[in-house]
């Protein structure tokens, strides 16, 4: 039993080891600095700030916090939608092609690594070095739905009867998968390094470098062909569950998306400095070669294409977003002016309470996953 009475018992307990003079704590397990002062919203920024526990209040930046409230209200499981109809044409001697089982197969084996490798990001990286509470707030809603995403594709793979071991090593057996999650991964590794700090222009630029590879590229690019061929064939009646859950999955995307690039363009606002012509230059060639990749990919999920969609609309529609994404992080486009060639894609992004899909409305996008359908 305590004895609370034993006042002694403090002095056993460990010292904070203090932090070196001049230097600012960013995990928020530093010693508390008992003459600090109170945390003002004028002190709080997005890297390089104090973090000292976890100051939430004051709110800074409230587009974090409605971004958080916004995924919360967006809860949602697998496990709620039917795979009924999905397991009966999958089972079906002439109920899919050859190329739409393979555009399927390909799309579950990238996207459920990916989903992996963006959760790893966030806690492995992002979380330690984005200084910010209330962003760090909505990272910890963000890892719970890469999780649900991750669950997602267990759930899909499960119901269909699929070879696991196929689907889920993909990332290291299908070349135009492992060059995707090689390219992601050299983006964390080094920021996962115990001894990487930022605080000066180098290691702020490599966390800049991360924030794009992982919400502009990876999330904000490279999940949209894998969606685009999804939902065209959900559009058509086919694998209407999996579309479904991706339809999920892509309202939590964008919000994941817009959060990384409002994240980015505050360290522009604070970090000036940082946003270097040659820095542009370097993002620009990021995208560029991110599209690239892309590219490749779409041609082996989609060798001959099906009906409505091939690789070479894909890779259209990828110059389109590379050039819009460039757009929205202040950037020149990187490819000629290009056409949506997918417009339904547009209104499947926004996050709409109302919207037509499959020939009926979704009239609330409610917690707990629940929808109403007319």
């Amino acid at each position: 039993m305590l004895d609370w009475s034993d006042t002694s018992s403090a002095a056993k307990a460990p010292a904070f080891i203090p932090l070196p003079q001049g230097a600012v704590d960013q995990t928020g397990l530093g010693a508390i600095d008992r003459s600090g002062g109170r945390v003002s919203v004028d002190e709080k920024r997005m890297i390089n700030c104090r973090a000292d526990v976890n100051q939430l209040l004051p709110l800074k930046y409230k587009w974090a916090w409605e971004k958080y409230l916004a995924g919360c209200n967006n809860h949602w499981m697998p496990t709620e939608v039917s795979m009924q109809a999905d397991i009966a044409l999958w089972k079906s001697r002439d109920g899919l092609t050859e190329d739409e089982r393979r555009a399927i197969k390909r799309n579950l084996g990238f996207f459920a690594a990916s989903e992996s490798l963006v959760a790893n990001n966030i806690v492995l990286a992002i979380y330690r070095h984005l200084t910010n509470p209330e962003c760090r707030q909505y990272l910890l809603r963000q890892s719970f739905e890469e999780a649900v995403h991750t669950h997602t594709f267990q759930y899909i793979v499960e119901s269909l009867g699929l070879d696991e071991g196929e689907l889920f090593n993909m990332y290291r057996e299908v070349p135009s998968i492992t060059e995707k999650a090689a390219w992601a991964l050299k983006h964390t590794q080094h920021l996962d390094d115990p001894g990487f700090k930022t605080g000066t222009p180098e290691t702020d630029q490599a966390f800049m470098r991360d924030l794009v590879a992982f919400y502009v590229i990876f999330e904000g690019m490279w999940f949209y062909t894998g969606f685009a061929q999804i939902l065209s064939l959900g559009r058509r009646n086919k694998m209407v569950g999996i579309a479904e859950q991706y339809q999920y999955i892509l309202r939590d995307e964008s919000i994941h998306l817009n959060f990384g690039i409002d994240v980015i363009n505050q360290i522009k606002i604070e970090n000036p400095h940082l946003w270097t012509k040659a820095f542009q230059e370097e993002i620009r060639d990021m995208i560029r070669t991110a599209a690239e990749l892309e590219a490749a990919y779409g041609r082996d999920t989609m060798p001959r294409g099906f009906l409505g969609l091939n690789a070479a609309l894909c890779e259209t529609y990828m110059h389109f977003i590379a050039n819009r994404r460039c757009a929205q992080i202040g950037l020149a486009p990187v490819f000629d002016e290009t056409e949506n060639p997918f417009p339904w894609m547009s209104e499947a992004m926004d996050l709409k309470k109302e919207k037509n899909f499959f020939e009926t409305r979704v009239i609330e996008y409610q917690n707990g996953g629940a929808l109403n359908w007319e």
